[in-house]
């Protein structure tokens, strides 16, 4: 019998793979790099043959290295960040940005050309909108596919098809048109929970013409993450993964899903536990077994990452990212990442070790952060507010411009992530969806010191499971419902995932997070009220 899973992730800056027993062990993984086009105007463009052959290429050395026959693979499972790829007739490649650019066919996730396309949805208080947390992100895809048809009209009217990179990557797999319920739900306005689109919404929009076709380009087939698709990985697809033709491969998920399925149910109950998935950008999971109406977190959305459970969905669209840009403010940034680089080590991960250094505990590193506060919002405020135009605030810099100042400001931003992440476990707990713990993956929460500043941040437990790559993990669960190896997620989600370590909140330090957080909604309330009147 056929012993092996494969889980795919395709992030912002990567692709990997990781090759797994049944039990959810990790074997091995590989990466390969993945490019990305940025201009001014919110701009992100990358390129779905590239991607492709990140993809192969990860896959056909994880297996090498984990020295496993490929026949013994059992299923492949795939998620992905939630850009658009947009392809023509024959496979053929269309550009979404410069005409002489063929290749830059997928509109990244991060991308917000479509921010005026949004508003312009948003304002008309369609019906569907109730199931995105009441307003429309320039990150969908109906806001990217209006701005395509209203600015590269003869591209939108060219393309065959538009996917969610998930779906893109598992057609390139097994030939199979089919569309994940995960990715057309939460970014596409699919209603799941009645199986069908809304052609009025539609036509309401502007993009009527998918409705008359059938919803023949966006997705006639949804099923639900996980189901076997096709005749398997076609001749061409094994090829090019060194695996074997027919191997399952599964309905995908997005990325910051898959990483929720790998970690909610490792300590049983999936509805107790908000997934947080740190990256760079960061995500929430909540699930429940009724629909949770919460304004400015996206969904409720029904078998988007649990078949039969609803979701919700919030996090920030920068979250390590944020960081990166915050420590570059500070003058002593090169410093810093000299000594980071003599040391072998990536600058965050050597700026926590020095928090870590200089105060007596994990949670005690807090008070390092002394006068700096930060709202982390350099790219909006994906929840409570779903308000792209947020921007950052920075307060208590002084004339300070060594290295500890630094350390200093990167723990405030930290506490403002952490903060951030508090105040969505607020607004959701008050809409009907609490939970009790909080499951890390993401390698922006790797590190202790982040882990125990979210737990005293949010004053929830933050849990770690055992696989160091849960994201890879949760696709390749997918891949082991598709193989049959177990019946259903619901199963194979606490059998492949154990918890490793669990960060308590420190009730010694309970007085300053409150008041630091208290300063963090003045802050951010403030920043709002300035540009609300502004315009």
């Amino acid at each position: 019998m056929a012993s092996y899973l494969i889980g795919v992730d395709v992030g912002t800056g990567s692709a990997r793979a990781g090759v797994f027993d049944v039990a959810g062990k990790l074997l091995a993984t590989a990466k390969r790099p993945i490019s990305m086009h940025r201009e001014d105007g919110g701009i992100a463009e990358q390129s779905s043959g590239e991607v492709w052959q990140a993809v192969c290429d990860s896959v056909r050395e994880s297996v090498s290295r984990a020295g496993i026959d490929p026949a013994e693979v059992a299923g492949i499972g795939f998620d992905a960040t939630c850009s658009l790829v947009v392809r023509g007739p024959e496979d053929e490649t269309l550009p979404v940005g410069a005409p002489d650019h063929p290749e830059r066919d997928i509109i990244v996730w991060m991308d917000h050309r479509a921010v005026e396309q949004a508003e312009r949805i948003n304002a008309g208080e369609h019906a569907v909108l109730k199931y995105v947390g009441g307003r429309i992100s320039p990150e969908m895809q109906t806001p990217k596919l209006l701005w395509l048809s209203e600015n590269r009209p003869d591209i939108y009217a060219r393309a065959e098809h538009f996917f969610d990179l998930t779906d893109f990557l598992t057609w390139k797999a097994s030939g199979a048109l089919d569309r994940s319920a995960c990715t057309v739900t939460c970014k596409w306005t699919y209603l799941a929970h009645e199986n069908r689109w809304d052609a009025e919404y539609f036509t309401r929009i502007g993009l009527g013409d998918l409705a008359e076709q059938g919803f023949r380009r966006i997705g006639q087939s949804v099923v639900h993450p996980g189901t076997a698709l096709g005749n398997g990985l076609t001749e061409d697809a094994a090829k090019a993964m060194g695996l074997v033709a027919g191997t399952a491969v599964a309905a995908g998920l997005i990325d910051a899903h898959a990483g929720g399925v790998g970690t909610v149910a490792a300590g049983g109950d999936a509805s107790r536990c908000l997934g947080y998935v740190f990256g760079t950008s960061s995500c929430t999971m909540t699930t429940t077994a009724e629909p949770a109406f919460v304004p400015g977190v996206w969904g409720p959305y029904y078998s988007a990452m649990v078949p039969g459970a609803w979701l919700n969905e919030g996090g920030q669209s920068a979250a390590g990212a944020a960081i990166d840009y915050l420590v570059q403010l500070h003058p002593a940034y090169a410093e810093a990442k000299a000594l980071a680089d003599k040391e072998g080590k990536a600058l965050p991960v050597w700026l926590a070790d020095r928090a870590l250094n200089l105060a007596a505990s994990a949670s005690a590193a807090a008070k390092i952060a002394e006068d700096f506060h930060v709202v982390p919002e350099f790219l909006g405020n994906r929840a409570p507010f779903a308000d792209p135009h947020a921007r950052a605030v920075i307060a208590g810099y002084g004339t300070e411009t060594g290295v500890d100042s630094l350390v200093a400001l990167y723990v405030a931003g930290l506490l403002g992530l952490g903060y951030g992440l508090r105040q969505i476990i607020e607004t959701q707990a008050r809409n009907g969806a609490p939970v009790e713990t909080i499951s890390v993956s993401g390698g922006a929460g790797a590190h202790p010191l982040a882990r125990q500043l979210l737990a005293d941040a949010t004053g929830l437990p933050v849990e770690l499971t055992e696989c160091e790559e849960p994201v890879l993990l949760g696709s390749a669960m997918l891949g082991a419902v598709a193989a049959g190896t177990y019946p259903d997620l619901m199963v194979a989600m606490p059998a492949m995932s154990r918890i490793d370590s669990c960060a308590a909140p420190d009730p010694d330090f309970q007085k300053i997070h409150q008041a630091r957080y208290d300063a963090f909604l003045v802050l951010q309330n403030a920043a709002r009220a300035i540009r609300a009147a502004s315009h």
